[in-house]
């Protein structure tokens, strides 16, 4: 389940095939459950305003408001934010390139106006968090399948809804989790809720899906939070004004129109 740009999909609950269908659906390994996590339909590009807020352990809020689009072309997927208030952070843009090629990592940018300089993420930065949220930089990427090994750990019903319990090892040793643990929806593969560790492989922090719509024929995540356990602080993130497949340009997702803005 990604945060970062979190997304969701349509999946059919299959119902005919009586006790041989839901066999095949048991003996489903934790990397095909996670699998079809990741293929759920998008839509070929979406445009949202989102609207992120930072509470602190005292419970006091900072609210920011962005405009976000994101677009699949091709072989990759590209996704811009633009920040649009308060007054410190406007004007600030983020863009991340997604690759489908296993051996490539995201491209990702930062724009700060304050600087007036456009600054590239480097792999050495992805455990750094983003805009003072409880989201890394790599949280807001697209993590490839093969990066972690995935195993089923249990099944469980939560008020009534059926749930997979994933557990994901990253292959790489010196990742910033040492595992990742989801619980998926058996209906619609939708992962509601994600824990993370750290490399002590101490509970960090929880993911939780608040909400999630059918817009246009596709399930989006509207609302989600972020809490980061240690620190005693959290993100939440609610989308509004959702529209699919609107035919956004390329020539949004660049540089200059970091830059330049919306």
């Amino acid at each position: 389940m990604k945060t970062s740009k979190i997304t969701t999909i349509v999946l059919a609950i299959i119902f005919a095939g009586g006790f041989s269908a839901q066999l095949l659906a048991q003996k489903m390994t934790g990397r095909e459950i996670i699998e079809k996590v990741y293929n759920r339909a998008e839509g070929d590009d979406q445009t949202s305003n989102l609207t992120m807020t930072l509470i602190n352990k005292s419970g006091k809020e900072r609210v920011r408001k962005i405009k976000q689009f994101s677009k699949e072309m091709g072989d990759m997927e590209k996704s811009i934010m633009f920040f649009q208030s308060p007054a410190d952070v406007k004007n600030t843009s983020f863009m991340n390139w997604s690759y489908d090629d296993d051996n490539k990592n995201d491209d990702q940018w930062i724009y700060l106006p304050a600087l007036k300089k456009t600054k590239r993420i480097s792999s050495d930065s992805k455990s750094d968090y983003f805009m003072g949220s409880d989201f890394t930089y790599d949280d807001l990427g697209d993590r490839k399948l093969d990066d972690d090994t995935h195993k089923l750990l249990r099944e469980e019903t939560i008020d009534g809804v059926a749930y997979y319990v994933i557990e994901s090892i990253p292959k790489d040793e010196d990742y910033m989790y040492t595992k990742t643990i989801t619980w998926i929806r058996k209906d619609n593969f939708i992962g509601l809720k994600k824990e993370f560790f750290d490399e002590d492989e101490e509970l960090m922090k929880i993911l939780s899906i608040k909400k999630f719509e059918k817009i246009s024929g596709f399930w989006v995540i509207t609302n989600s939070e972020m809490k980061n356990i240690q620190k005693n602080h959290r993100t939440t993130m609610v989308l509004s004004n959702v529209q699919i497949n609107t035919g956004i340009s390329d020539s949004k997702f660049t540089e200059r129109m970091m830059t330049r803005g919306m």
